[in-house]
């Protein structure tokens, strides 16, 4: 059986996930398109650094060689 302080705490929880559900239904989710393109973008990107990063650590190597061997 239960009492009052009881029913008001189910109360709440089932108000809670209610209030999540119908926030969920307010959700905009982007189209397949959008994602794959997003994706592209994302991947070039790093790359694009990954050789940025690289091409810096090849020249202060390089450097740092020259520097040394001097």
């Amino acid at each position: 059986m239960m009492n009052k302080a009881g029913a008001k705490k189910e109360n709440k929880l089932v108000k809670a996930f209610k209030a999540t559900k119908s926030e969920f239904k307010k959700i905009v989710w982007p189209t397949w398109k959008q994602v794959a393109k997003n994706t592209m973008i994302v991947i070039a990107v790093v790359v694009l650094f990954c050789a940025i990063i690289a091409l810096l650590d090849y020249a202060f190597k390089f450097g740092l060689i020259q520097w040394v061997t001097k």
